[in-house]
């Protein structure tokens, strides 16, 4: 956060931080039940709970007058969000998941000769993708395909259409990539297991090292193998926020009429650079899951 100007003058205050925020799409309001005007607070029920709120000098003449006051709970410091509320969170993954569907579904359903726009588009993908697995994981993870494919369409589409105007990038939150990178550890995980028993367990033990140092090097490539999904979401979520957090700021230097024209070019080399960091990441992302599925598919060390 930074301000500038004070006084008279008008202020500049900018939060790179709020564009990150997750908001319920239905607002929930409640009444004030009673107030002190001295303290400038009032009482608001929810969920069978008191809670004291700050009033506004406005909020407290209408309620001094008679009339009824309802706050918006969320605006109020009460926290309003359980697991089923709809957040803008719910909204955007439901906008990049119809997206996905209308360019891999819909758009490529005619499959024709001459392939559309959406068509050259979807198979594009469909084709790098599918390279991707093979070169990496081999001929035999080809069976996996559809899962990594849907993995690679909703990531890059989340961060592309997080770069839209007063649009929310579902994967700048840690929630989001945490549950990715946990299905994915999860899936090749029990995959390793399934496919070669306990011959999986070989990927920790380095059988070319020394003897004496291979219990050593077994708990340090147990370690690294659990710390997958933390550094597997930690590096979306902290690219997709890194980003959208510079422009935000350099979008509030331009508001000074001094420094605007440099802001305007800095914000457009940083929004260039998030088209193609919204690319990257959803690459580097989902080969990594490639790597580990093939890691759990012909395990040695």
């Amino acid at each position: 956060m930074a301000t500038e100007a004070h006084g008279s003058e008008s202020s500049l205050a900018f939060h790179p931080m709020d564009q990150f925020g997750v908001t319920p799409l239905f607002p929930h309001y409640a009444p004030v039940e009673s107030f002190d005007a001295g303290a400038a607070t009032g009482i608001v029920n929810y969920a069978n709970e008191a809670h004291e709120v700050a009033l506004s000098a406005d909020q407290i003449s209408y309620l001094e007058a008679g009339k009824e006051v309802s706050l918006n709970l969320f605006d109020a410091g009460i926290s309003s969000i359980h697991w089923y509320t709809i957040t803008n969170v719910t909204l955007w993954m439901a906008i990049t998941v119809l997206a996905v569907v209308l360019l891999l579904v819909v758009g490529s359903r005619g499959r024709a000769m001459v392939p559309s726009k959406g068509q050259s588009i979807a198979e594009l993908m469909y084709g790098f993708v599918y390279k991707m697995v093979e070169d990496v994981a081999g001929k035999d993870a080809i069976r996996y395909f559809p899962y990594i494919m849907t993995l690679f369409s909703f990531i890059v589409f989340a961060n592309i259409l997080g770069l839209l105007p007063l649009s929310f990038t579902t994967t700048s939150h840690i929630a989001v990539t945490g549950v990715l990178a946990l299905l994915v550890f999860s899936f090749v995980t029990i995959l390793g297991f399934v496919k070669n028993g306990s011959k999986f367990l070989a990927l920790f033990w380095i059988s070319s090292a020394p003897l004496a140092v291979r219990p050593l090097l077994a708990v340090i490539e147990l370690i690294s193998y659990f710390v997958r999904p933390v550094s597997h979401s930690i590096r979306l979520a902290g690219n997709m926020m890194a980003g959208h957090a510079v422009i935000k700021v350099f979008a509030g230097f331009a508001a000074i009429a001094a420094i605007s024209p440099v802001s305007i070019l800095a914000i457009t080399a940083m929004y260039g650079l998030e088209i193609l960091v919204a690319f990257i990441q959803a690459y580097v992302f989902t080969i990594l899951t490639c790597v580990y599925l093939k890691d759990a598919l012909h395990p040695v060390h």
